[in-house]
């Protein structure tokens, strides 16, 4: 385990690396996302405070995800092959976030989509470029917009 300072844009891990590691975000806030071929972004997850952020990779296997800092940010950088005493419940917890994402993106409104995304990570919507959020709920940014809007109106 090695905490480290990492500056906001810099990259952590490329897609195809090798060398894949796990991240626990101490502060800042760091996202995995991927390319696609048309050179489109699609954020997988963000990792605010006390996330961890990793590619499920194997240790020896080519990893699917870009990993960057999207504010100044301090990590606790863990080596996939280390032994770890694992806190199950935090573990469990993300699983059902994942498993949550992953349903609703097949079968929820973006309205539903958003509403999700806000309770999932209230505090990152104000942090992010609203063409993060857009990407990462698999919309475009004025579906956002409109989105938005729909959810200010029924908090009414």
């Amino acid at each position: 385990m090695n905490k480290i300072n990492v500056k906001k844009k810099q990259i952590l891990q490329s897609k195809g690396s090798l060398h894949s590691q796990a991240y626990i975000v101490e502060s800042g806030l760091l996202r995995s996302y991927t390319i696609d071929e048309n050179g489109k972004e699609h954020i997988f997850m963000f990792g605010p405070e006390g996330w961890i952020v990793t590619d499920y990779a194997a240790a020896d296997e080519p990893c699917d995800l870009y990993i960057d800092a999207l504010e100044d940010s301090v990590v606790i950088q863990i080596e996939k092959n280390t032994e770890l005493e694992i806190d199950h419940k935090k573990i469990v917890k993300r699983m059902r976030v994942l498993q949550r994402r992953v349903i609703m993106l097949m079968s929820a409104s973006v309205i539903e989509r958003y509403a999700h995304f806000i309770s999932t990570y209230p505090t990152i919507a104000q942090r992010v470029p609203q063409y993060m959020i857009a990407s990462y709920l698999g919309i475009t940014p004025e579906a956002l917009s409109a989105a938005k809007s729909q959810h200010l109106k029924h908090l009414k």
